[in-house]
């Protein structure tokens, strides 16, 4: 009797086995996505390199299980990189496309590196799932208004750490956890995160392996979102954020409104040095039919610049091609207009147009009043049909001029296609 319970004990675990490997593999999917890309900055005076030129080639193969049956579901993430260098040298080299030399070349400036002729890296992600949360960790790509990382090159910033979400309460988006390491775009290591220097404003040298953050997004209505999320780079600094969106028809369209603030001290020993900022940013948009225009306002508070961690982009709407407009004391003016070409029948052709300037800044080693503009044309279409269905084209423009940093004419082109393995 004991061995025929025995038996059937065993029988049921191995069903219940089977069924969750067959939800693990089931559910499990996987892409390859390839993007060959063509970068040239010219800056357009003063001594010192005189163009970044690089064309690199990357291959991303993302693998995504699913997760096992039960109360309690468990999966994996894999992805993997490789960078090929199609055309660089050492003086135009420093893109963010391509790995380079730890030194430069025998008898070069020091930005004169040589870049590798491939360089591979591998995340892999555990995961696991109760009810409508999920926990995550290793290889992490957050999404968060206190950590935007930088996706603009062949491969993403990426980090290393534990992060908890939940959408167990309705209307409720949870977020928290921590990070030790970051991955630089065109870097295959891991390192500790440091504040971004800021023209000198934060010490660079200031590095800490814990940043923690936690945050929510509540829906107090279909058209209006209220947000709030805390951030601590261990030792350097913290930041405080708070947000609203709001959303309504008008005229046969919609008028959205944004609100984003910030508020950053330091952190317990203030490695980097003193921090304190506050920020405001705003934008008003109206869409109607194919097109989207809108701006708004934004001002640094505080006697230092906006902080955030080295290498990630800001949570700001002057987030743009070249420049942030983030230093102390700058408020920026910004607008931009979309359309869509599907609304004339063409769709997949998209076109963007963005302009901010900044004043009243004041930036560390500069005598005066900083000043800066910028505008950003983005052109994109996606092929809808034939053998090339799917290719997505991009070229991106960018100039700026400043009186505190060199003037920047900047393009790129960006050919992209995934492809489903199943």
């Amino acid at each position: 009797m004991k061995h025929t319970h025995l038996n059937v004990l065993m029988t049921g675990v191995g069903l219940l086995s089977v069924q969750a490997h067959a939800d693990f593999i089931k559910d499990s999917k996987a892409s390859l996505e390839l993007r060959n890309y063509y970068f040239n900055r010219d800056y357009r005076e003063d001594a010192g390199q005189s163009k970044r030129e690089e064309w690199a080639q990357g291959f991303t193969l993302n693998v995504q299980s699913g997760f096992t049956e039960g109360v309690v579901g468990f999966g994996v993430d894999a992805i993997g990189m490789l960078g090929l260098k199609l055309d660089s040298s050492p003086d135009r080299s420093g893109s963010g496309l391509l790995a380079r030399d730890n030194e430069a070349e025998p008898g070069k400036p020091s930005y004169a590196k040589r870049a590798q002729d491939e360089y591979s890296k591998l995340g892999v992600t555990g995961k696991m799932r109760f009810a409508q949360s999920e926990l995550r960790t290793g290889h992490l790509l957050p999404d968060l208004p206190t950590l935007q990382p930088n996706t603009s090159r062949i491969f993403p910033q990426t980090f290393r750490g534990t992060q908890i979400s939940s959408g167990d309460i309705p209307g409720l988006a949870l977020i928290g956890g921590q990070i030790d390491r970051v991955r630089q775009r065109e870097s295959t290591d891991y390192e500790e995160m440091g504040l971004t220097s800021q023209s000198g404003a934060y010490s660079s040298a200031a590095k800490s392996d814990r940043f923690r953050f936690i945050g929510g997004d509540y829906k107090l209505t279909p058209s209006l979102q209220l947000t709030y999320h805390y951030a601590q780079l261990e030792d350097i600094y913290q930041q405080h954020y708070v947000g609203m969106k709001h959303s309504f028809a008008l005229g046969g369209g919609a008028l959205k409104t944004d609100i984003r603030y910030f508020d950053a001290d330091k952190s317990g020993s203030g490695l980097a040095g003193k921090v304190d900022n506050r920020a405001l940013s705003t934008r008003l948009a109206y869409s109607h039919g194919g097109h989207t225009l809108g701006g708004g306002y934004q001002e640094q508070f505080g006697s230092t610049p906006f902080t955030y961690v080295d290498g990630t982009n800001t949570f700001l709407f002057s987030e743009y091609q070249l420049s942030n407009f983030s230093q102390t004391k700058e408020r920026t003016w910004h607008a931009r207009y979309d359309y869509n070409f599907a609304a004339l029948g063409i769709p997949g052709l998209i076109f963007s147009t963005r302009w901010a300037k900044g004043d009243q800044a004041v930036v560390k080693g500069f005598d005066g009043e900083a000043r800066e503009w910028e505008r950003d044309i983005d052109l994109g279409y996606v092929i809808q049909g034939g053998p090339l269905k799917g290719v997505s084209l991009r070229w991106r423009n960018a100039l700026s001029k400043s009186n505190y940093l060199r003037d920047m004419n900047e393009n790129r082109v960006i050919i992209g296609y995934t492809v489903a393995l199943w």
